[in-house]
């Protein structure tokens, strides 16, 4: 499938429930219960409120930029040609075919060093031979299309949230809610900081959502659906890494979890859980990839790029310790953030949520702009994300992701008021 070409209406066959299903799966991960954790100074019941606040934030983000995809039929790095040019939206094509091939590399050393501990003590540690055969079986996900993920996800993704159901009730059982409920906030982490936390996970979903929208039979199942199945399945994960974390007084709840797991004798469930939940996340990640490549190269196969993209991926769990490697990706993830303050501006306001298909790839067309760069917008883009690193480094109390995309957005406006000609 040629991304710049809108996909044919006949296929546009997902709905409401697909999308759920979709974004459900994604929001079950062990990454998810690991940023929970990162809440405890919060407390239980003001953790589980900036949890709430957080993806209600987040999570509107996230359905208003599958939009992008639903009401045009294209991915989201096409999407962006209108609001930075042809050649501008290359950059963003680059920054997230970098991020998504090291976030496939650290979610396939996470599922392979998680899988390893569990089994260590009866199969020998093996951590390599599993981040192998996890890679392998997720790029045999990716492959098998659009058509084959409805089903596949919808049994997988079911299994998994009843395994979900299970852990979350051995987390709650042994650690207690009285105890959980009764843990006092303390200090170290501010209200407003917890929430940019928060937010910060569904935003980072951006770059891909339109990849997956493109697909739907409309703007109403693709809205709901991904933003309903996001929003309860990445809260509740949400909420057993910070049940876990205070309960524990650990660094690592994921872990913690997992180990309480396998003390219950529910070895075999909580590897599933590993497995399965790297699956169904990491397959969205190296799918996207051979897609965002497309606006660079649009002859090159989807197919071809899933490979090369899983390939890749693999290596670099085999020679990098991905958590050394973790902070370079949240400093290109944080380009994202000013970019869709942007996007999200432009499409809403400027184009009524209505792309001119035939310009998307037409030089010297409506999109060329200057040189194939509209310059405002990467402009407001570049000032965003600047403020989101001096706003990170001094450790603001609003956070930096809300400011960083509310100024870019609003910076933009400023420059371009006016509502461009159409074709």
């Amino acid at each position: 499938m040629n991304a710049l070409t809108p996909v044919d209406p006949r296929e546009r066959t997902w709905g409401g429930i697909d999308f759920f299903i979709l974004w459900a799966g994604a929001g079950i991960s062990l990454a998810e219960i690991w940023a929970g954790g990162m809440l405890r100074p919060l407390g239980f019941i003001t953790g589980l409120a900036v949890i709430i606040v957080g993806h209600l934030i987040g999570n509107t983000a996230l359905a208003l930029g599958g939009m992008f995809g639903s009401e045009n039929g294209i991915p989201t790095m096409v999407a962006l040609r209108p609001s930075f040019g042809i050649r501008g939206s290359y950059l963003a094509s680059i920054l997230n075919i970098i991020q998504l091939v090291g976030w496939t590399a650290v979610m396939i050393w996470i599922g392979g060093n998680a899988a390893d501990a569990l089994l260590k003590s009866s199969l020998g540690s093996h951590p390599r031979a599993w981040m192998i055969g996890i890679g392998i079986v997720t790029i045999a996900w990716s492959f098998v299309g659009e058509t084959f993920w409805k089903w596949l996800q919808r049994v997988s993704v079911t299994g998994l949230l009843l395994l979900s159901l299970a852990m979350t009730v051995m987390v709650f059982r042994s650690y207690g809610w009285h105890h959980l409920v009764a843990t006092p906030q303390k200090s170290g982490l501010p209200i407003p900081l917890g929430i940019d936390l928060v937010i910060a996970m569904p935003i980072s979903w951006l770059p891909l959502v339109a990849d997956y929208s493109r697909f739907s039979r409309g703007n109403h199942p693709a809205f709901w659906g991904t933003w309903w199945g996001y929003f309860i399945v990445s809260s509740w994960m949400f909420l057993v890494g910070l049940a876990a974390a205070i309960a524990t007084k650990s660094d690592t709840p994921d872990a913690m979890v997992m180990q309480l797991m396998a003390t219950f004798g529910w070895v075999v469930p909580a590897l599933l859980i590993v497995l399965f939940s790297t699956f169904t996340t990491t397959f969205l990640d190296i799918y996207s990839t051979a897609v965002s490549a497309q606006n660079l190269f649009p002859s090159l196969g989807e197919k071809r790029g899933i490979v090369v993209t899983g390939v890749l991926g693999i290596l670099i769990s085999l020679i990098f310790d991905a958590t050394q490697y973790e902070n370079f990706l949240l400093l290109i993830g944080s380009f994202f953030c000013p970019m869709f303050g942007v996007a999200l501006v432009d499409f809403f306001y400027h184009r009524k949520r209505k792309f001119e298909i035939q310009e998307l790839d037409r030089h010297q067309g409506l999109y060329w702009y200057q040189g194939g760069f509209h310059a405002t917008a990467i402009l407001a883009w570049i000032v965003g994300a600047v403020l989101y690193q001096v706003s990170y480094r001094a450790g603001w109390a609003m956070g930096a992701t809300l400011p960083s995309m509310v100024v870019a957005g609003l910076l933009y406006l400023a420059f371009n008021p006016k509502r461009p000609a159409t074709a």
